[in-house]
């Protein structure tokens, strides 16, 4: 599918596309076993330092940072090339943006010293978010249980964290634990900065996920984890409004990813469909495999212009909730449906490790559980829509 693309980012967007498949795709394999296997490290580093090199590092990040800064519209068609490869978020560096983008605006100036510009060069590892807990739906996060109690000039932290993604690899976790008691519900969380070295901060595990047993999303416990009252993000009792920032451009970047894994799996189904022949004729010549290809076109499609109207409204400074949330439901859909269906026309080589789509798979199914589940934007969205009507 042709991508109108702006003249202006389009050479970025072809060279990055380049490296993407001439340097990243052969090398998955490889990259895949980086957490177990040395050299998986050493081709994600290599990869990293060609791709500074070639001007394709943090495209997304502030210029004062070093990044490309580009807005949310122009960095939509860079940041589809990279969904195509779940590992190219760290190839080129985007993966640790929204976080940079919070502790810029909320870190003192001792974290964005310590933390900030070294996360945005790649030097040290990525963050970590602590906020779902395993007892409590965290869809619903008021109800949170996890406490930090301030005594004397130390935040003193107790609670149970899970789905803590790269607690193992992090320098630190921003938590979100109940700072406030007697307040409103949205008015009692607080955000604050945990180095991962902190006595008390106990790694659990790594949780088996969808028969990964060596994934990067951790259990962690918080006991009497003591960090100085100068590690609050922000203001105290504004756990939710950061939150809200983060989550909601984390949550077009998303779906912009989910967009590169679907068009991914668009050419690879196509692509088998013109060259497998049964009952005497190419797939392409079957209606129902025609069926697929019309419905997996037009739910990327639509899912596109939907983001590039979230992008638009987000460079313009406004809030669009709406078009996110409705992005998040759909874009979730649309990248499970276009791999189930690209595997269904491979047939069982689509279920097995020499194609990438069985991986593709199991990582679309998180989609409709992070960052929100369905259920819940679905919600709010409906919500958002039927007020007006009121």
């Amino acid at each position: 599918m042709d991508l109108p693309v702006p003249e202006h980012i389009r050479p970025l967007r072809e060279r990055m596309l380049a490296f993407l498949t001439e340097r990243v795709y052969p090398v998955e394999k490889t990259l895949e076993r980086g957490k177990l296997d040395p050299e998986g490290g050493a081709a994600l580093r290599r990869l990293q330092e060609e791709a500074k090199e070639a001007g394709l590092w943090a495209l997304g990040h502030p210029t004062s940072m070093g990044g490309g800064g580009l807005p949310y519209l122009d960095y939509l068609y860079v940041n589809e090339v990279v969904g195509m490869s779940e590992y190219a978020i760290y190839v080129f560096g985007t993966h640790t943006l929204h976080d940079c983008l919070m502790l810029d605006r909320y870190a003192s100036e001792e974290w964005r010293q310590k933390y900030l510009q070294p996360m945005a060069d790649g030097e040290i590892p990525g963050p970590s978010f602590g906020m779902t807990e395993r007892d409590v739906a965290s869809s619903d996060p008021t109800q949170l249980q996890t406490s930090a109690v301030l005594d004397g000039d130390e935040w003193v932290i107790n609670g149970h964290k899970w789905f803590t993604t790269h607690a193992h690899s992090a320098r630190y976790t921003v938590v979100m634990a109940r700072t406030e008691p007697d307040a409103r519900p949205h008015d009692a969380f607080s955000m604050i900065i945990v180095p991962t070295e902190t006595p008390g901060y106990d790694i659990v595990r790594t949780i088996p996920v969808m028969g990964e047993t060596d994934g990067d999303h951790c259990e962690v416990r918080y006991n009497d984890v003591r960090v100085p009252a100068a590690n609050l993000l922000g203001p105290r009792g504004g756990a939710f409004g950061i939150a809200q920032q983060r989550l909601l451009p984390g949550r077009i970047f998303h779906v912009m990813r989910f967009l590169g894994q679907a068009q991914r799996a668009f050419d690879l189904l196509c692509e088998r469909a013109v060259s497998r022949v049964a009952f005497g004729s190419p797939l392409a010549d079957k209606q129902l495999i025609q069926k697929m290809v019309f419905d997996s076109a037009a739910e990327i499609q639509t899912v596109r212009l939907l983001v590039l109207e979230a992008a638009r409204r987000l460079d313009a400074g406004e809030q669009p909730r709406t078009e996110v949330g409705i992005a998040k439901v759909l874009g979730a859909a649309m990248v499970h449906n276009t791999i189930d269906r690209a595997i269904q026309v491979y047939g069982s080589i689509g279920l097995t490790a020499d194609l990438p789509l069985e991986r593709m798979y199991r990582q679309a199914r998180f989609a409709r559980i992070y960052d929100g589940p369905d259920e819940t934007h679905i919600q709010n969205v409906a919500k958002m829509l039927l007020r007006p009507y009121r």
